[in-house]
């Protein structure tokens, strides 16, 4: 389970006042928040969340790192009155790489979250060189693009992006179009909170999943049921955990071995009449002649 320290980045633009996310792309985000942030900590206890938003007048760290969810529920609902103007992304992800150089624990995975639901005016190629930056800083950088997805040009700008970065287990652009499900429930089963492996909505232009997953011998498809999804693969890597550490356990603390020792007769006394140590052969001389001139007196 990785030690992360997070940045989320909420859209607070205009767009995200469209309802076509129930009950709207800024709830969506707000409810979908909540949900990582649970994953996140629950995975790893030490690791940390923090939050920001990127609309308005620009960018605005809301809470720094932190364990504490009422902090990221007091930021969204302070965001919640500031939705307007559009989005900056490009500025956004370098404030929010700031805040993770802040990070106190330093062994924390660097992770930024950024969700995106509106029109993006960064350039391209500004995006292309920003992500070199981010990746020779060591970060990982996940999009959630679930708005104006009829606008080719916001997803292509982020797959140029998401290309720099991404690694077998890490970085992922997940494409979410909208349907009757929550935007939550289609994040639980995508790669950003199952990782690589998930088989939901995910991947540079990824939308629903088509098959299902395994899940330790459950063989069914995660977006049917989200929350049993994650509960598994949860419970598989805290199985795993256990088993890596029983094992460290028993080879530490191997027993010697015990066998081809004889074992003394319990009901035998440590010491005989004369105080020697039984067992000896000079004791059991004694015993014998004795035993011999009690049988002579008793004849």
């Amino acid at each position: 389970m990785p030690l992360e320290a997070v940045m989320i980045v909420v859209d607070n633009s205009e767009s995200s006042r469209n309802g076509d996310y129930q009950p709207n792309r800024f709830d969506a985000q707000a409810d979908a928040i909540n949900i990582i942030f649970e994953n996140i900590t629950q995975s790893n206890p030490e690791s940390s969340v923090g939050l920001m938003s990127m609309g308005g007048k620009g960018p605005e760290v809301l809470s720094t790192l932190t364990t504490e969810r009422g902090k990221l529920l007091e930021g969204l609902h302070r965001t919640r009155k500031k939705i307007s103007g559009t989005s900056h992304l490009a500025t956004g992800i370098q404030i929010a790489s700031l805040a993770l150089k802040h990070r106190q624990n330093k062994s924390q995975r660097q992770r930024i979250i950024a969700f995106v639901c509106s029109p993006v005016a960064d350039e391209e190629k500004a995006l292309v060189s920003l992500a070199k930056k981010m990746k020779k800083s060591n970060l990982d950088i996940d999009f959630v693009l679930f708005g104006d997805l009829d606008n080719d040009a916001v997803q292509k700008k982020l797959e140029a992006f998401n290309n720099v970065l991404k690694s077998p287990d890490s970085s992922h652009l997940v494409v979410v179009p909208p349907s009757g499900r929550l935007l939550s429930d289609q994040l639980i089963s995508s790669p950003i909170l199952l990782g690589e492996g998930a088989s939901g909505a995910g991947g540079a232009g990824g939308a629903e999943s088509g098959g299902g997953g395994d899940f330790g011998g459950f063989d069914f498809d995660p977006t049917d049921d989200p929350e049993l999804a994650l509960a598994l693969r949860m419970s598989m890597e805290e199985e795993n955990a256990r088993q890596a550490r029983q094992t460290q356990a028993d080879g530490d603390g191997a027993k010697p071995n015990l066998e081809g020792i004889k074992e003394e007769d319990e009901r035998q006394p440590l010491l005989n009449e004369d105080g020697e140590a039984s067992g000896s052969g000079s004791t059991g001389k004694k015993d014998t002649k004795k035993d011999g001139d009690d049988k002579m007196d008793t004849s």
